[in-house]
């Protein structure tokens, strides 16, 4: 029966990146091999022996690690939604079993949760840029969410209301219009957040009652917006 034998290299040099110095070089015997996270490294020495199967398992956890710290960078400049962490590792060419552990690995600290991506989302754009439920709905949709998770995220969120905050917050462009005029201006604003007419012309006469009472002439007879 013929013997067996393990092919062994020797590290013999471990060197910091002079562009990123939390990674390093890999030399095994004598030559540049690879390139390794420092984490992924830690435990290395100049010296010691490798089997391939281990220099292949080295490299494996660099992708991973790799992997999420590209995710931990995307996620630095807002939350994101499940499908766009996946589609960003996607594009770094990341192989979708390394995606899926990461994806796992940031549900375990919190860091991607479709649910709360839809709470906040929903909470942040009716404070800053009120819009419809169904314009709400389609945003959702696009990051990648569930009917599911959008629907429960929309659920109590006042349509008349957040036409009401929208349009109070544009009304202070149109103050020197005249009704015909104001209520056009204000009524293509709110069509264009995608609120439905009838939500449209109650608020653009209750922000126009409000603002000028005085002048308050909206007429049962007047022609449709």
């Amino acid at each position: 029966m013929a013997a067996s034998y393990l092919t062994m290299k020797t590290i013999s040099a471990i060197e910091v990146q002079k562009k990123d110095p939390n990674r390093v070089n890999i030399y095994l015997d004598g030559e540049f091999a690879f390139g390794l996270s420092r984490i992924v490294a830690a435990w290395l020495k100049t010296g010691q022996r490798l089997e391939d199967g281990k220099i292949a398992q080295l490299q494996n956890d660099d992708a991973r690690e790799r992997a999420y710290q590209q995710a931990m960078l995307y996620l630095s400049y807002r939350a994101r939604s499940e499908a766009e962490i996946r589609q960003n590792l996607r594009k770094h060419e990341y192989t979708d079993e390394v995606i899926e552990e990461i994806l796992e690995r940031l549900r375990q600290v919190k860091l991607a949760n479709d649910d709360d991506f839809a709470r906040m989302w929903v909470e942040n754009r009716s404070t800053f840029r009120p819009r419809s439920r169904r314009l709400l709905a389609m945003e959702l949709r696009q990051k990648g969410l569930s009917d599911e998770a959008a629907q429960s995220a929309l659920t109590g969120v006042n349509e008349e209301e957040l036409a009401y905050e929208a349009a109070r917050k544009r009304a202070g462009r149109f103050k020197d219009l005249e009704w015909p005029e104001f209520r056009k201006k204000l009524s293509e604003f709110l069509a264009r957040r995608g609120f439905p007419y009838d939500v449209t012309a109650s608020t653009v006469s209750r922000i126009w009652n409000e603002n000028y009472p005085e002048q308050s002439q909206i007429l049962d007879d007047e022609e449709p917006i």
